[in-house]
């Protein structure tokens, strides 16, 4: 079992940053990768990026710029910088544990965090 906390979300003015933090607990043996998904309001949920325990990275093609994941093996934590933030990108963000093959897709397991609210004001 693998059990997900995030936090970090918060009310932040267009044009600022955050950094969402994704504290990891228990293990499976499967998983090789932890991932970062966003949902707004009415729509569905979507993959940010994500980081295998080798620290490579991928990024989903909108989202390729503003934000960085990272991770601290150390701390068994995953990271998500957001820059020069925008109102679009208000939602809840969630972390997941996962796996990937290639590197190129990522595949998340029923392993999510409570979820951190963004909101952006304009």
């Amino acid at each position: 079992q693998v059990q997900l906390v995030e936090s970090g979300g918060g009310l932040v003015q267009a044009g600022g940053s955050l950094r969402l933090s994704c504290a990891a607990s228990g293990s499976s043996f499967s998983i090789n990768a932890m991932g970062w998904y966003r949902q707004a309001p009415g729509k569905q949920r979507e993959l940010v990026a994500f980081i295998t325990f080798g620290g490579m990275t991928n990024y989903a093609d909108s989202m390729k710029g503003r934000f960085t994941i990272s991770r601290d093996n150390a701390k068994n934590t995953v990271y998500l910088q957001i820059d020069s933030l925008k109102p679009e990108d208000t939602a809840v963000y969630y972390c997941n544990a996962g796996k990937t093959r290639t590197g190129s897709s990522y595949y998340p397991y029923n392993y999510w965090g409570q979820g951190t609210q963004v909101t952006v004001s304009s």
